[in-house]
């Protein structure tokens, strides 16, 4: 590796190599990856800085842990069932991860080992080619939680698989593996675990010996059709907040920390 990104979190590093690929490692090696309060802030903040880095020509999103991302932590939840301002905050962070993974110039691969979850499932499907093992796991489990689908999937599902597969999914909290995602079109390619790093790094590399500029313009004209859908994201995004403030959220964290399953509409205030 050339030189690192400063990136201040224990979430995720940056890297980028001799070829121009900034690889964004989720982390601990071995653990299980999340996105605590510090780490979500700089992973709204992260996407702009690697747009306008000279050296960077595609960036690879991955996992030395066993799961891509499962999510924002269960403090963090927390904090933003006991805080508007919390609330106003992480959505204003939401706003920003989305934006810009869709404005970045620079294209985006992700390379999805086991559990993808919250905002680790918005990083791995907005990027722009996702490769997925055969047996991860992608879980928006919003509804679950007593809250609207609001920090990716309304923007972008219905593109990727149609409507009918996106409301299935979502409104279930059904998790789908990798094998049956690429089958429905929500991921881009599918391999075994034990090619899935190789073949995402073969992707970036072959995107960084291309045409920057071509890519670049290619990216931003496709993306209209995200830009297009923006108004149902910023609907389902406040949706999901104003959730945070009921008590179906505080049921479903609860239910989440007895190992149970929630009862909604039981939940008392």
């Amino acid at each position: 590796m050339t030189s690192t990104l400063p990136v201040e979190t224990s979430n995720f590093r940056v890297e980028i190599d001799e070829q121009g690929i900034a690889h964004m490692v989720f982390q601990p090696a071995g653990g299980m990856p999340v996105t605590d309060a510090q780490g979500h802030a700089e992973l709204a903040g992260v996407w702009t800085k690697l747009s306008a880095h000279p050296q960077v020509k595609v960036i690879l999103v991955r996992s030395e842990g066993k799961a891509f991302c499962a999510g924002g932590e269960l403090g963090m939840v927390e904090e933003m069932l006991a805080s508007e301002a919390v609330r106003q905050r992480v959505m204003r962070e939401a706003r920003d991860i989305v934006r810009g993974m869709i404005d970045c110039s620079k294209p985006i691969v992700s390379a999805i080992n086991g559990a993808a979850v919250g905002a680790g499932l918005a990083v791995a499907l907005l990027a722009d080619i996702s490769v997925a093992a055969r047996n991860a796991k992608l879980i928006d489990g919003h509804t679950k939680l007593g809250v609207a689908a609001g920090d990716h999937a309304v923007l972008i599902w219905p593109l990727l698989c149609g409507l009918a597969k996106a409301k299935y999914y979502l409104l279930l909290c059904e998790t789908v593996s990798g094998e049956e995602a690429e089958r429905i079109g929500l991921v881009s390619h599918v391999v075994d675990a034990d090619q899935l790093q190789a073949e995402a790094l073969n992707i970036a590399h072959r995107l960084a010996a291309g045409s920057q500029s071509a890519l670049a313009g290619t990216k931003r004209s496709l993306n209209h059709w995200l830009h297009a859908a923006w108004p149902a994201f910023e609907a389902s995004l406040t949706a999901e907040m104003m959730d945070f403030g009921q008590r179906d959220a505080r049921e479903g964290v609860n239910a989440i920390k007895e190992k149970r399953t929630p009862m909604f509409g039981k939940a008392s205030s």
